[in-house]
């Protein structure tokens, strides 16, 4: 049995992005909740998502979820926030008052469950 040689696996190092690059946008520094973060600090006066739970942001019922819109509606920053939160396109949570899900602002929370074929009367 002979064996063939096969060019290597690995690929030339000119192809491999050097540490601290940042040529890939994924890769670049998250800018955006930096300065939100400063801007935090600068306020001086405490906002919710520090203030509250953090699980809060991140609810899974649909009530929860427009608690925590509620708080973001009170915030000062709830327009950086959430244009930070669109740039960044946040895979889910509540974010400067909207709800993303899969980096998508989304109206409302749907609970979890097939929907039922007939309304319920009270």
């Amino acid at each position: 049995m002979q064996l063939e040689a096969h060019a290597p696996s690995v690929p030339p190092s000119d192809t491999i992005p050097k540490l601290g690059s940042t040529e890939d946008p994924a890769l670049t520094p998250l800018t955006a909740l930096t300065a939100l973060d400063d801007a935090i600090e600068n306020l001086g006066v405490p906002v919710p998502c520090r203030s509250y739970d953090p699980e809060v942001f991140f609810a899974e019922s649909p009530a929860d979820v427009e608690y925590a819109k509620s708080l973001c509606r009170t915030c000062p920053l709830v327009e950086a926030c959430l244009a930070g939160a669109k740039e960044r396109r946040e895979p889910w949570g509540v974010w400067g008052g909207e709800l993303f899900v899969q980096g998508v602002v989304v109206a409302r929370k749907r609970p979890r469950g097939r929907p039922r074929k007939n309304p319920v009367t009270a």
